[in-house]
């Protein structure tokens, strides 16, 4: 059976976001709490997956992660040897964009090695943390399936993505 983590982005997945309801809705399902949700540290942000995953049978987890999440998972792909089944990463920020001015240490460079796990890429093309040209690059770099699902902001609650059935569907395929 699928063990279900959560990464959430910058400032936590509020209780309308599209990972609350899967951490509601998915059997096996947890939210990896960081200390600091509002100016986070890579190297910090890394460490809670490395604790939550420490002690279990890492061959059926998936990470599901959202924004600065994408990028922590990525992060923590390219520092561990664990070994899971695979990841969602939806709305991939970019970091080294110009728009992006929130307080985030430690993110940059962008990782672009090759995911040594399945993952799925889930963007919307008018998503404005990321433009598509650097959703492709991160897909392509990662390994990864590329999903677009049109315009959809930035796939978060104020989108709309509450109960996001067609997420669970696309999470079907890792």
């Amino acid at each position: 059976m699928n063990k279900y983590f959560l990464i959430p982005g910058l400032g936590n997945s509020g209780p309308l976001h599209w990972q609350t309801w899967f951490e509601k809705r998915l059997e096996n399902c947890s939210r990896i709490e960081q200390t600091e949700w509002d100016a986070p540290a890579r190297e910090d942000w890394v460490n809670t997956i490395n604790n939550a995953l420490k002690d279990i049978d890492t061959s059926n987890v998936i990470l599901i992660g959202h924004s600065l999440g994408c990028a922590t998972i990525a992060h923590w792909a390219a520092q561990t040897d664990k070994k899971i089944k695979g990841a969602l990463l939806v709305a991939p920020s970019d970091l080294e964009a110009p728009v992006y001015t929130f307080p985030a240490t430690g993110f940059s460079p962008f990782p672009l090695q090759k995911l040594p796990f399945k993952s799925i890429v889930v963007v919307s093309e008018n998503d404005p943390w990321v433009s598509m040209e650097r959703a492709k690059l991160f897909a392509n770099s990662w390994g990864s399936k590329l999903i677009s699902i049109g315009n959809a902001g930035h796939i978060n609650a104020d989108a709309g993505f509450g109960e996001w059935e067609e997420g669970i569907g696309i999470l079907g395929g890792i």
